[in-house]
């Protein structure tokens, strides 16, 4: 699915150079898990490192109250069940399949181990025991936790105390709680992400319809700020990902063009969002292709060959942003070629070949590099095709 984490500020997966390939958008798990890392990594002195750890988190701040004092240490926010911005961990709630919060949950007879009826149900063994699966049985209850856990996980949110409002603990060791868990918004995004990762498209749905849900809520209070529309573009972007995996084109159409509505309503200059905006318009016009629409795929991708050429022209030293041009022109020639306008396909063939090939990278773009030869080497196919046909 490759979205972007609307919640980082990160950008959006490119497209893939072959022909009529899905725009995934697989960077965003990687760059949310990322952000959770880094974020782990800050925040405070350690307190006692070497000391014995409780398994289920509930250390002692200071269990030596003999130990030299401290500077104020921070004191990082845990959910007891692990599902926190610090531990991007399989929990008592999760599927140990897709890792993601259990959904559809179902048990195992006889073993009565637990796990999505999606992710198990292919299976005649059990994935964790081995032992052989009678039949499966619907865990309501089990089920119906884990939503009142989603619908009130990482709702209250506790802002900085100052420091006179700080806990001693021990006789000189100041501690300052953090926020709690995990921003709402990615935490529902990542287990979506996990579960669409293991095919349970079902699930991945339901986690980004309930962010969506927040989102427009959202906006119902503080109005149509570009933070929350540019999130609200990008999930309804995946919410269209999960449509078209689960073969409802309609669902995914409807999903990517109000996508577009929202990501419209900026300027051109938001190089974030405008590549957004483009990979939802490019995937509209790939839904229109396999679906025999010609002409509605060649209008799509018109439309992101032209927010990506604004978005040069705003950016003209992103790299990535020539190689999106380099992308749309080839979709928009396929689209030609397949009318029949040769010639108008052969000449946006040639302008992609001529813009990478004239594209300079640092050599910290290696992996940029690699596609920019990926995509050449496709363009140059299309050409050399059409010099076959010709010459036979």
């Amino acid at each position: 699915m490759t979205p972007v984490c609307p919640f980082v500020k990160a950008s959006r997966p490119d497209d893939s150079p072959a022909k009529k390939t899905s725009e995934n958008q697989s960077k965003h798990g990687q760059e949310l898990e990322l952000k959770a890392k880094k974020e782990s990594c800050g925040g405070g002195d350690s307190v006692n490192s070497n000391s014995p750890k409780c398994p289920f988190g509930y250390d002692s701040v200071n269990a030596d109250a003999n130990a030299s004092p401290k500077s104020a240490a921070t004191i990082p926010a845990k959910c007891p069940l692990g599902y926190d911005s610090r531990s991007f961990k399989i929990g008592p709630l999760s599927c140990i399949i897709c890792q993601a919060l259990l959904f559809d949950t179902t048990k195992c007879v006889p073993c009565n181990h637990i796990f999505c009826k999606a992710c198990v149900s292919p299976f005649r063994d059990c994935p964790l025991c081995g032992a052989d699966i009678e039949k499966f049985e619907a865990e309501m209850n089990l089920q119906a936790t884990v939503d009142r856990f989603i619908e009130g996980h990482a709702r209250i949110k506790r802002s900085h105390i100052n420091k006179h409002e700080e806990e001693e603990v021990g006789e000189n060791t100041k501690v300052i709680y953090e926020d709690v868990s995990l921003e709402r918004g990615a935490f529902l995004v990542q287990h979506a992400m996990r579960a669409f990762r293991a095919k349970n498209f079902e699930s991945a749905k339901s986690r980004l319809s309930l962010c969506a849900e927040d989102i427009r809520g959202q906006i119902e209070a503080a109005g149509n700020t570009p933070e929350l529309c540019s999130q609200l573009g990008a999930v309804l972007g995946m919410l269209g990902d999960c449509c078209r995996a689960m073969g409802d084109a309609g669902s995914a159409v409807a999903y990517f063009e109000e996508s577009v509505e929202f990501l419209s309503k900026f300027p051109t200059d938001d190089q974030e969002v405008m590549h957004t905006l483009s990979v939802s318009l490019n995937k509209i016009g790939d839904l229109k292709y396999y679906d025999g629409d010609l002409e509605a795929a060649k209008s799509y991708y018109s439309r992101s060959l032209n927010v990506r050429r604004d978005a040069i022209e705003h950016h003209p030293h992103v790299s990535s942003q020539s190689l999106d041009v380099a992308v749309s022109l080839a979709k928009v020639a396929d689209a030609d070629r397949s009318l029949g306008n040769e010639d108008a396909a052969v000449s946006r063939f040639q302008e992609a070949i001529k813009l990478l090939e004239s594209l300079t990278l640092k050599p910290e773009e290696a992996a940029l590099d690699q596609r920019r030869l990926s995509v050449l080497e496709f363009l140059n196919n299309q050409l050399a095709e059409k010099q076959s046909d010709q010459s036979a």
